[in-house]
């Protein structure tokens, strides 16, 4: 006959944690490959026009951004009120645009340099002097994909 045991050892068995540093790996593996990072600081106020057609871009990594319009309240006191051209994390001129467009395309593998976009986000209130001359700088060094942000009209 079998024996039945006693009501004294009724415990539960422990839970096996092996697989508990794998698995929290692999959350934060899956966290980190789906969230995006901040490509760069903005140092300029811009305040988007409005725009009645908006297009998306495509391909965002093959973008590079231009920012004009006046610095923050933080660098104001370096570099006044008048509006600048921010490239990447910096301040610079019109005649510097030529070297950001040929480091941004040394970046680029050979079949996507063609389709290269540079998208200007322009203050509203900024002169078009300034906007004028990028665009010519932009001719010069062919880079003659141009975007221009906007804010879409009811947003």
């Amino acid at each position: 006959m079998a024996r039945f045991r006693s009501g004294k050892d009724k415990s539960l068995p422990t839970i096996n944690t092996a697989s508990l540093p794998d698995i929290v790996f692999i959350l934060l593996l899956f966290f980190l490959l789906t969230s995006t990072m901040r490509s760069g600081e903005t140092m300029v106020l811009i305040k988007l026009p409005e725009a009645s057609e908006v297009t998306k871009l495509e391909r965002k990594d093959l973008t590079s951004y231009i920012n004009i319009g006046s610095p923050t309240i933080q660098h104001q006191a370096l570099l006044g009120t008048d509006a600048r051209i921010q490239l990447n994390d910096s301040f610079k001129t019109v005649h510097d645009i030529r070297d950001f467009i040929a480091s941004e395309r040394e970046g680029l593998s050979e079949e996507n340099r063609p389709i290269m976009t540079v998208a200007l986000k322009v203050d509203s209130g900024v002169r078009m002097g300034i906007v004028s001359d990028v665009k010519q700088e932009l001719r010069r060094t062919s880079a003659l994909r141009i975007m221009y942000n906007a804010r879409k009209v009811g947003q």
